[in-house]
């Protein structure tokens, strides 16, 4: 408990040093609308080409969902604020926001993931052996290969077919997470800079909107 509160005290901090200095700020599109020339590319085992996971088509981002793997960005990033909308053309799926990425191993890097799937949009996945504080193990038991720290509220995810929003703020490692203006989540990393990437795990999902605001 004491250390949400603390995770919710440097949250209220980080927002309002945003919200003081967002409007001096230049947002980036890190989606450009018509390719993915500024992405790289991970397909688990290199089984298939990765255009034939990750495409463009009408200005929106198209991952098939399998095999797994992520794209990410060439460029790291730190202190930003991260806008991406995405939805679920086919029926509710699975995928994630990678966030701090320092290791782009395959087919999971080393960073932190903003869940995606269905009806846990928020939740945050410790993948390739990071860590976050406020993940506590259970006394005598080994860590889990994906370690979880479950999202605040409940879901706030809009119905199959709609358009969904992440907001997500990164601020000297700590990690704040709103979907579709809901609070769900605040993670503190030691990691302060890393790639952000976008999966595929499932099936078909779409993203258009990827935006960065540094501050």
């Amino acid at each position: 408990m004491k250390k949400r509160m603390l995770s919710l005290a440097v949250l209220a901090a980080s927002l309002f040093c945003f919200s003081n200095g967002a409007n001096a700020q230049k947002t980036e599109k890190l989606f450009n609308g018509k390719d993915l020339s500024n992405w790289n590319f991970v397909v688990d085992k290199n089984s298939v080409p990765a255009d034939q996971v990750y495409s463009v088509k009408d200005g929106i981002i198209h991952i098939k969902g399998n095999p797994f793997g992520y794209m990410y960005t060439k460029e790291k990033y730190d202190n930003y604020k991260l806008h991406v909308e995405w939805r679920w053309p086919n029926g509710d799926s699975n995928s994630g926001i990678f966030l701090l990425i320092a290791d782009p191993k395959n087919p999971f890097p080393n960073g932190i993931e903003c869940q995606l799937h269905a009806g846990d949009a928020g939740d945050f996945v410790l993948l390739g052996g990071s860590d976050l504080v406020e993940f506590q193990s259970r006394p005598g038991e080994p860590r889990p290969a994906f370690p979880v720290v479950k999202k605040t509220n409940p879901s706030s995810e809009k119905p199959t077919g709609e358009w969904n929003e992440a907001n997500i703020y990164v601020r000297n490692g700590v990690i704040t997470v709103y979907i579709n203006g809901v609070y769900q989540n605040t993670g503190t990393n030691q990691v302060k800079e890393g790639y952000i990437g976008l999966q595929s795990e499932g099936k078909d999902v779409q993203f258009r909107n990827v935006t960065l605001t540094k501050w």
